[in-house]
């Protein structure tokens, strides 16, 4: 039976004068032809005749009618006469032949309405004639079956932008030595390789929470408890003597530190800046004047020592700003085995599907590439099932959000099972079936083996994970967005990207703005104990839809890899060759086009 779709059957309507640009519509009548196992031609006769006897047009709730009177009494007279025939019938090699061959067609229709954990349970039909050639068995456990678009969308088409895309595996940005190096995985991937959260399990995220209830005053505590603790780096680093309040009227020169934030509900500027203290300096706010100031960069939520004049307690004169210091980087107790092979870790963000089709053809497109490089360690980010996805939000699915994540995930896993390289799953909040809140808990996924399990790492976003003595900071929450459309500057002489990383780095936090932006659920309590950061990352993964980027920023190699999708059109990955040697620690990063 040829495959029946809303074009052939567009066609077929025209001949009759039947104009339909609806899609829900023609999704309608395709569902209904594979059901009732009908051409295009055939199911727009039955229309045709039907609607012209009772004077019906052509709407979603007609065709519930006609699917009703019409096609359902048709399809149990046909399956009635069949079984009659079947009976009478002589039982020889053709009938027997003809009566698999129905068995199999419904039976494929069932599994493709069915989830994976409840798909058909009948025993393969097989006969010394027809074996079941191995190839077919080994199929049905392909990624590319598990994530075939049918299964998802009855609409769902391969996006053709993406297949015509251009500039494939092509090396976009790059940082250190890339020209000649070898991107490709120990012998053994992810042998030996020593990978888990820094601080271990006990002092991090590990498992959901409750949230949506929050006091204000609960929030107020955490926001002093980083004013006074950032404040004290300040005052230490620095040498300053006394901090002042910063409400008090003073003849001379003082130092005040405090939290910046804004003076209304609109975009922070130069002539809306407020300094907010802690409750040591008196908790008030004070308007900053910067005209004295020859650079800054400030940011809602940053905490900053300001020295200036404040004669009259209600206006501070700002003459020099004190940035934050970071944190020392990771020293490890144990030495690290020198001079072997360089560690190979490939990092990807979602979405892994274009914006126009539910196909996952850029996550296959990705496991082949590991197949093929076999690097050590696979960091992938969320989102795996986007909120944002078009078909995702008009609800065009025929499967649970949670069943659509766990074949992703199961063809992931099984995909790279021969590579045995380290598999680490970071969530996003655009995840749709996970916790809508910050930080969030890792994903759980009851249904792997304890052979896949070793393998896969399950982390919170964000974390800081230690690889083979090397610090990798991660968030998918994307703060360079977010900081960069509230960050302000003035001759400072650095791009805005290498502004808002060191301001992540000084501010000690994976998420320094506050307020958050609309989009982010933040829990200020889980926050504070598992947001920030725990020293400087040797390596910061930042995935932003801002463009991808390879920065060493205070010591720290910043990376946005992009997303592996930009639309209906591929994206970016990132690749890091970390070589630990007697002599130093050389990074390699390169950003490749999808």
């Amino acid at each position: 039976m040829a495959q029946v779709t809303g074009e052939s059957l567009k066609t077929e309507l025209e001949v009759f004068g039947i104009q339909c640009h609806d899609d829900a519509v023609l999704d309608k009548m395709v569902e209904q032809c594979i059901c009732s196992r009908i051409q295009a031609g055939e199911m727009v006769f039955q229309w045709v005749a039907y609607s012209s006897s009772n004077g019906l047009k052509l709407t979603t709730d007609t065709l519930e009618q006609f699917d009703h009177e019409v096609l359902n009494k048709k399809s149990k007279s046909k399956k009635n006469f069949t079984k009659e025939e079947a009976r009478n019938r002589t039982k020889d090699i053709h009938s027997l032949s003809d009566l698999i061959k129905a068995e199999e067609e419904e039976e494929s229709l069932l599994d493709a309405y069915s989830t994976p954990g409840k798909g058909s349970q009948k025993r393969a039909l097989t006969t010394p004639e027809h074996p079941r050639s191995k190839r077919g068995a080994a199929l049905l456990s392909s990624p590319s079956l598990l994530l075939s678009p049918a299964s998802f969308s009855p609409s769902a088409t391969p996006s053709q932008k993406y297949s015509q895309r251009g500039a494939k595996g092509e090396v976009v940005v790059s940082f250190g030595v890339v020209q000649g190096t070898r991107w490709a995985g120990r012998q053994t991937p992810g042998a030996g390789v020593q990978l888990g959260l820094l601080e271990g399990p006990e002092d991090s995220l590990c498992c959901s929470y409750k949230y949506m209830f929050q006091r204000l005053r609960d929030i107020r505590n955490v926001l002093t408890e980083k004013i006074e603790e950032l404040g004290n780096g300040l005052k230490s680093h620095f040498n300053i003597e006394e901090l002042a309040p910063v409400s008090l009227p003073a003849q001379d020169s003082i130092t005040v530190v405090g939290q910046i934030c804004c003076d209304s509900n609109g975009k922070l500027n130069a002539h809306s800046v407020l300094l907010e203290a802690g409750s040591e300096q008196g908790g008030q706010q004070v308007p900053v004047d910067l005209s004295e100031l020859k650079e800054y960069s400030l940011f809602p939520g940053q905490v900053a020592a300001l020295e200036g004049m404040n004669t009259t307690g209600k206006k501070l004169m700002a003459s020099k700003l004190y940035e934050g210091v970071p944190l020392p980087f990771y020293s490890a107790e144990v030495k690290m085995e020198e001079d072997k092979e360089p560690m190979n870790v490939l990092v990807a963000c979602g979405p892994y599907t274009p914006s126009d089709s539910l196909t996952f053809d850029p996550l296959l497109d990705l496991i082949s590439i590991i197949v093929k490089d076999r690097p050590d360690v696979c960091l992938l980010l969320g989102p795996f099932v986007d909120s944002k996805h078009e078909q995702i939000e008009k609800a065009q699915v025929t499967e649970t959000f949670e069943a659509i994540f766990s074949r992703c995930i199961e063809s992931i896993v099984d995909g790279t099972k021969s590579v045995g390289c380290r598999l680490v799953f970071v969530p996003s909040q655009r995840d749709i079936h996970h916790h809508f809140i910050y930080p969030q808990p890792p994903f759980t996924l009851p249904n792997l083996s304890k052979d896949q399990a070793q393998r896969v790492t399950l982390t919170p976003d964000p974390c800081t994970l230690l690889i083979d003595g090397v610090t990798v900071g991660l968030t998918s929450t994307d703060i360079l967005f977010h900081m960069g459309a509230e960050e302000i500057s003035c001759g400072t002489g650095s791009d805005r990207f290498t502004r808002i990383l060191k301001h992540m780095l000084t501010q000690r936090s994976y998420y320094p703005l506050y307020p958050p932006v609309d989009e982010v659920n933040m829990d200020y309590e889980k926050f504070q104990s598992f947001g920030q950061m725990p020293l400087t990352p040797d390596v910061l993964i930042v995935p932003s839809e801002l463009r991808y980027f390879v920065k060493d920023v205070v010591g720290c190699v910043c990376v946005n890899p992009g997303r592996l999708t930009k639309g209906q059109v591929g994206g970016t990955y990132g690749r890091l060759l970390i070589q630990r040697s007697a002599a130093s620690e050389a990074l390699n990063s390169a950003v490749q086009a999808r």
